[in-house]
Formats: C-alpha cells, sequence, structure tokens
C-alpha cells in the first residue's frame, strides 16, 4: 500500500524539526516522491550521512510502504 504524502511529510518533520521541506508527488501515484529537506542536522555531514538520516527517520518504511524517494539534502547557508 503506498504511503501518503502526508504521513511522508509527518515522518520527515517529526525527524528533521525546524528544517525545511518539501515534498513532492512525482507520479501522482503515491509510490514516487522528491523531498527536499534544509537542516542544521546535515551541517558537515557527507551526502551519504544525510540520506542515512533521513532514512533512519523515516523508521523503516523505505523500500515498504514508501517505493521510491529522489532526495536533495544540504544544510542551511
Amino acid at each position: 500500500m503506498p504511503m501518503p504524502i502526508t504521513d511522508l511529510e509527518a515522518a520527515l518533520r517529526e525527524g528533521f524539526p525546524d528544517s525545511e521541506i518539501q515534498v513532492e508527488d512525482l507520479a501522482g501515484d503515491g509510490d514516487h516522491y522528491r523531498a527536499r529537506i534544509v537542516s542544521k542536522a546535515f551541517s558537515g555531514l557527507s551526502r551519504v550521512k544525510q540520506h542515512q538520516l533521513v532514512y533512519a527517520a523515516l523508521k523503516g518504511k523505505m523500500g515498504g510502504e514508501l517505493h521510491a524517494l529522489a532526495l536533495e539534502t544540504q544544510a542551511p547557508g
């Protein structure tokens, strides 16, 4: 069962409070999303580490409820 965009946004906002988060449904099927996250939590981290933090915030939903997620992550500034 696909993950509703509202659930994805809620999980990301819970994992990255006080961050700028934009989520877009790429295919209109609730299964392919793009998320852009600007968070202080990413400061000084490699892109791989930033994405690992996002996957951790999704608590195992990636690959299950959430099929595809294109990530754009960065620290502010």
